[in-house]
């Protein structure tokens, strides 16, 4: 049995991502902090269905602790790393930015020296779509220049990728980073519009709906997003691109990968399908823009197609109605 570590384990991404790769035969080793920026029951629900699971080795622990994670390589040997672990929220890096310099800059520190000392085969490391920032043209190519981040979230993110990028060159490790589109589906986060419009809808409350509702995100469901990045798993980039799209680095075995569904939805629109899942009508305030909050974002996944069958065609009625069924089965509503 194969090892993989799996940061975030406990978290959204990470714990749908744990199952299936218990589910495949890996033996996970999942580390999580159970940070309190969210709901940490949710965590804990979340990591007590992998904690039953004899192939899963839960580890709780900051990823920014000094000589955690190379402990960690030293005692378990991952063949493949994937890094979800992130403190996450365009709108919590305004308020408390040293969160995401520990969490984010610090702790993959960490992780991409620990992998210098003992390389696994390949690491994937997370992104985000908000590293495009300012950018206008659209669908967002992965070959595209995004040195316009509009938050310090979007900013560590980046960093992130530069970081990984130099470890790469230097050492010869193995890097793929995937840029995240808005995932939702069940047991998702409490800090995401859907999550919360889900829950005022159900109680009858106002949401708020920002930039007058003139948005559009490139909605990802979790199965779909979970399918991509297994098939990236197996692509370990080398140093033959496949085509004049591939963002692989000349210097490194290194590239940059969308994921996201490529089908731009008006928020509008999704709203709609939250309430046909709710069964219920929204009530709404209508705001400007928040600060470090993009209008749009759109994937072009040319590059996620040419290196995995990854199926990113779950439809959002679909989707959503899979988020309300479980949002009313755990809270009892």
């Amino acid at each position: 049995m194969r090892t993989i570590l799996v940061t975030g384990a406990a978290g959204f991404i990470g714990y749908h991502l744990s199952l299936r790769l218990l589910a495949a035969g890996w033996r996970v080793v999942g580390l999580d902090s159970l940070n309190p920026y969210y709901d940490p029951a949710l965590k804990r629900a979340r990591l007590a269905q992998l904690e039953a699971r004899p192939e899963f080795v839960p580890v709780i622990g900051k990823l920014e602790t000094p000589g955690l994670l190379t402990d960690l390589f030293a005692a378990h040997r991952p063949a493949r790393v994937i890094h979800l672990a992130a403190q996450a929220g365009v709108r919590h890096s305004i308020e408390a930015p040293r969160d995401y310099v520990e969490a984010n800059l610090l702790g993959t520190y960490e992780l991409i020296e620990a992998a210098r000392a003992h390389p696994p085969e390949h690491m994937l490391l997370a992104s985000t779509s908000s590293v495009y920032g300012a950018n206008t043209a659209m669908p967002y190519a992965e070959t595209d220049k995004a040195d316009s981040q509009m938050s310090f979230y979007a900013a560590t993110k980046k960093a992130n990728e530069a970081m990984a990028h130099s470890y790469a060159h230097l050492y010869g490790l193995p890097v793929t980073m995937f840029r995240f589109f808005t995932v939702y589906g069940p047991w998702g986060r409490p800090d995401m519009a859907y999550f919360k419009f889900t829950r005022a809808i159900l109680s009858g409350e106002t949401i708020n709906v920002y930039n007058n509702g003139r948005m559009r995100r490139d909605f990802t469901y979790i199965d779909d997003l979970v399918g991509a990045i297994l098939g990236l798993a197996e692509a370990t980039p080398g140093t033959a691109p496949v085509g004049d799209h591939d963002s692989l680095s000349p210097v490194a075995p290194f590239r940059v990968v969308n994921i996201g569904a490529s089908q731009p939805v008006e928020l509008m629109a999704f709203i709609r399908a939250i309430e046909t899942a709710c069964g219920r009508t929204a009530q709404m305030r209508m705001l400007p823009m928040q600060p470090g909050d993009v209008p749009a974002t759109w994937a072009e996944t040319r590059l996620l197609r040419d290196l995995t069958s990854a199926g990113m065609d779950t439809p959002l009625a679909t989707g959503m109605q899979h988020f309300v069924d479980w949002y009313r089965d755990y809270y009892r509503i």
